[in-house]
């Protein structure tokens, strides 16, 4: 009997386990998923583009020939080579900075009660708002472009980097502490690798921020690579050449955010990798 019942128990279990392996069988297969989004996203552009919806929204496929046709003359990389420039530079310095001022006001409170509240207001202000302010002061070259990517890049890497120090597990501090530990060692050996996931999270946000920073530098400022690309093709009435130049970078910005994820998961949030 007690077999019986046994097999009776392991026959269920079996057929819970298929049924869920049934089910879960498409959420098993992340980039198919993936990529019938983004065929179901293509096929909807084409949809509305034929109606169309307006005369100035081009179909998907003339969009794509037209991105094919940029790459083929050169001006897409040419753009992407000026635009690239202060999008990396801003990144790194915000990056250096946010996480330098970061960290201090998560240890320093006088630093947090003078620095937070400034990065605050800057995180929730219109940021188009000082593109203008910006472009009197520095002008149009590199250096303004540049302070744009750093304006909405930087207090997110600040604020993210400075819960991060404040959150820190305070049983590993102690612990530290406990076995004699000096003030540098709890803070390399214990609050940064500690609130190292945190900080990264804000570096790829951080990275998001920029992206959006230099496109609105390059449509403000100076028109110059990306944005001298979109109000150029404007300008002429190409909206398939425009579209494409806009989904470009909205597909750059995409793949890079995914890359840092993975290197997220891969790296500083390892308990993650199976979800």
């Amino acid at each position: 009997m007690a077999t019986g019942i046994r097999t009776e128990s392991e026959a269920a279990g079996l057929a819970t386990r298929s049924t869920r392996g049934e089910v879960g069988g498409w959420q098993d297969q992340p980039i198919l998923l993936r990529l019938v989004s983004i065929a179901l996203f293509a096929g909807i552009w084409e949809i509305a583009g034929r109606i169309p919806v307006s005369f100035a929204f081009p179909t998907f496929s003339a969009t794509f020939t037209a991105f094919i046709g940029l790459i083929a003359d050169g001006s897409l990389p040419l753009a992407y080579v000026s635009t690239l420039q202060p999008l990396l530079l801003g990144i790194v310095l915000s990056a250096c900075l946010g996480i330098g001022l970061g960290t201090l006001c998560g240890l320093w409170r006088t630093g947090e009660w003078l620095l937070i509240p400034v990065f605050i207001v800057l995180q929730a202000a219109p940021v188009a708002a000082f593109i203008p302010m910006v472009t009197f002061v520095y002008g149009i070259g590199m250096t303004a472009k540049t302070l744009a990517v750093m304006i909405l890049a930087l207090p997110v890497i600040v604020l993210n980097t400075y819960k991060a120090v404040r959150n820190v597990n305070e049983s590993l501090v102690v612990m530290c502490r406990s076995f004699l530990g000096t003030r540098w060692q709890v803070v390399t050996q214990i609050i940064l690798p500690d609130a190292s996931p945190v900080i990264f999270a804000g570096l790829r946000l951080g990275v998001a921020a920029g992206f959006v920073g230099v496109v609105l530098a390059e449509l403000l400022i100076t028109p110059t690579g990306i944005g001298d690309l979109i109000t150029f093709h404007r300008s002429r009435a190409d909206y398939a050449e425009m579209y494409a130049t806009i989904a470009s970078i909205i597909a750059l910005s995409t793949l890079t955010l995914i890359v840092l994820q993975w290197i997220e998961v891969r790296v500083f949030r390892p308990e993650t990798r199976g979800a």
